[in-house]
C-alpha cells in the first residue's frame, strides 16, 4: 500500500501540471487568482515554511506568469508531500491552490489525524470498502464529509456543517438550519370539548358575525 502511495504522487504532479492558470472568465480556466496580494504572499509563505521544516516540494506553483496577467495575483498548483502535523504549513488554513500530502499507515492513524486538527470543516475518504467508508463517516469529526466524490460544497438544499474551529456560533446558514434562523415559531395548543358543539351537522353557509 506504502508503494502504492509514492508512486501515486507523480501521477497527481503531471495531472496538476495540466490545469489552466488564467483569469477565471476565460474559457477553459481551471485556476484562477487568489483574492489579494497579500492572501497570494501568504500562501506563498506559507509553502516556503514547509520546505523549511522539511516537506518535499514535486510541484512549485509559485512564481507562475500568466500571459496577459504578469501582475495578477496567481499561485499555480502546488503539491507538498511528506507533511507532518507539526508543520506550520498544515496548521493553518493555506486557502489556496496547495495539495498538502500526509502520510498514514493504517485507517485509525488517518482518522487521529483529521480529530487531532482543531478545524473540522470537510473531507473525503475514496474506497472500494463499505466498511471502511462507514467507519470513517462515523468517526471523524468533522462537518461535511465525501465518499468516493470531492468533500460537498454548501448548497440551499443541506447546510454548510462545518464543526470545531471551522465553526462559529450557534446555527449554520445553509438548509434547513437557515430556514429555522428566520422562522418565527408558533405554538398552537387546543382542546375541543363535546359540549361545547353549537350544532350537530356540518355549515356549509358563509360564517356571519352575530
Amino acid at each position: 500500500w506504502y508503494q502504492r502511495r509514492v508512486r501515486g504522487i507523480p501521477e497527481l504532479v503531471e495531472r496538476a501540471r495540466k490545469l489552466k492558470v488564467t483569469a477565471g472568465d476565460q474559457p477553459g480556466a481551471d485556476l484562477g487568482p487568489v483574492i489579494s496580494p497579500q492572501s497570494k504572499a501568504r500562501i506563498e509563505r506559507l509553502i516556503q515554511s514547509g520546505v523549511d521544516e522539511g516537506a518535499s516540494l514535486p510541484l512549485d506553483g509559485r512564481n507562475i506568469s500568466v500571459p496577459g496577467y504578469e501582475k495578477g495575483n496567481f499561485v499555480g498548483p502546488t503539491i507538498m508531500s511528506g507533511v507532518k502535523p507539526n508543520m506550520e504549513c498544515y496548521r493553518e488554513e493555506i486557502f489556496g491552490p496547495v495539495l498538502n500530502i500526509i502520510e498514514a499507515d493504517t485507517m485509525d492513524e488517518a482518522i487521529g489525524i483529521v480529530n487531532d486538527n482543531p478545524y473540522g470543516n470537510g473531507c473525503a475518504i475514496f474506497t472500494n470498502s463499505g466498511s471502511a467508508a462507514r467507519k470513517f463517516t462515523n468517526e471523524v469529526d468533522v462537518g461535511q464529509i465525501g465518499v468516493n466524490v470531492p468533500i460537498p460544497v454548501p448548497l440551499p438544499m443541506f447546510s454548510f456543517t462545518g464543526s470545531r474551529g471551522s465553526f462559529l456560533g450557534d446555527a449554520n446558514f445553509y438548509g434547513k438550519a437557515g430556514l429555522n434562523f428566520y422562522t418565527q415559531w408558533k405554538t398552537v395548543t387546543t382542546l375541543w370539548k363535546e359540549e361545547d358543539a353549537k350544532t350537530a351537522t356540518a355549515e356549509v353557509a358563509m360564517p356571519r358575525m352575530q
